[in-house]
């Protein structure tokens, strides 16, 4: 069990003012048995926080709006969680979406050629032993690094590359779960990782899996491992656009720019 602090900063900056801002935030930590929040606050600068729900796989979205004009806009995430490692499975989390669902293709998970004979030669015929070989197969063919790819980069591109962050990871173990049968999803949170570990993005992203027998499970690619203890969950969705922490519109014609900073920190139980 750990207790894990999050500092997250996300800021948008125009060089011309917008008009106003609409956005919808998945923010806010999954209830499961896994996690808890203790305390969790989410601000925007000169914003005003609208209505939420919980959608049908269970994630709080919250929409917020900012009235302009507006030059700069800070969203501002503080909190802590006490997580439980419980080997990757999802439990006690409320959901009403079929896992079927999670059996359609998106543009980031399309499957190529390359991709399928990937996940073909991959041993195992069902459940969690394919899913672990599943999440070593991708791997072993997309090495671990940082700027190469892009938010648009789609898992066959990643795979082509041979190389990518944990988005490219989770896409591409998701197109591969699918060939072989699997609903599998994209999932949006945090990580925590010490100076002796295998240091990834504070700000993370892996895959779920549905194994039967026990429901969805998280794979990590990126680290090779299950979601443990160092891991928040926010949301999840299709793919990467789809499951985004942060989504919105502006109203105006000028150029964004942003910069995220992101810190998790483990304290004392």
């Amino acid at each position: 069990m750990m207790l894990l602090s999050v500092d997250h900063v996300t800021r948008y900056r125009y060089d011309q003012p917008v008009r106003a801002v609409v956005q919808s935030h998945r923010l806010t930590p999954s209830v499961h048995d896994g996690q808890r929040a203790v305390d969790w606050q989410v601000t925007v600068s000169g914003g005003t926080k609208g209505g939420s729900f919980r959608d049908g796989a269970g994630d709080v979205v919250q929409g917020w709006t900012v009235a302009g004009p507006a030059d700069e806009i800070v969203v501002t995430v503080k909190g802590t969680v006490e997580t439980t490692d419980l080997t990757g499975v999802l439990r006690g989390h409320r959901e009403t979406v079929n896992p079927e669902c999670y059996m359609r293709g998106t543009g980031p998970t399309r499957i190529d050629m390359m991709l399928r004979r990937l996940a073909d030669g991959v041993a195992g015929a069902a459940g969690l032993d394919l899913a672990h070989a599943l999440m070593g197969a991708v791997a072993d063919a997309i090495a671990y690094r940082p700027g190469v790819t892009s938010a648009h980069t789609t898992a066959a591109e990643a795979l082509a590359l041979g190389e990518g962050v944990c988005q490219d990871h989770a896409h591409a173990l998701i197109a591969l779960a699918r060939v072989r049968g699997m609903p599998a999803r994209y999932v949006s949170g945090y990580l925590h990782s010490d100076a002796t570990g295998e240091a990834h993005e504070a700000a993370h992203a892996w895959a779920e899996l549905h194994v039967p027998g026990l429901g969805w499970v998280g794979f990590d690619p990126a680290n090779r491992c299950c979601p443990d203890d160092r891991y928040i969950r926010l949301g999840s969705g299709m793919d990467a656009q789809d499951a985004a922490p942060i989504r919105g519109i502006s109203r105006g014609s000028g150029h964004e720019a942003l910069d995220v900073v992101v810190a998790v920190l483990a304290g004392a139980q």
